[in-house]
């Protein structure tokens, strides 16, 4: 489990300084600690999570570029077939609209 460090000591003397009476200031020390304790198990990343997040995603994007290498031969004949598709629809509608 993760931890952050937190002074509760200080905390509670700040607060006393401030003019908290002491048993509000303890009150406030537990519900901080509650809020810290919630942080770390649901929302802080810590750095191996971001490192994990950022190994997953650059495994992601190379799997993404050998995929589309892989496919830009199949792009290239489709772009063949095009052209002689078309090619082949402007002949017809050539040869329509002036005879020979």
């Amino acid at each position: 489990m993760n931890t952050i460090t937190f002074d509760t000591y200080k905390f509670i003397k700040e607060l006393e300084a401030a003019g908290v009476p002491h048993a509000q200031a303890e009150a406030m020390l537990k519900v901080q600690q509650e809020i810290i304790e919630h942080s770390i198990d649901n929302t802080l990343a810590t750095k191996i999570d971001l490192e994990k997040m950022r190994q997953s995603t650059h495994e992601d994007i190379e799997r993404l570029e050998r995929r589309l290498i892989e496919h830009d031969g199949e792009f290239n004949l489709i772009r063949w077939m095009l052209g002689f598709i078309l090619g082949g629809i402007i002949m017809v509608a050539l040869k329509l609209y002036f005879p020979v």
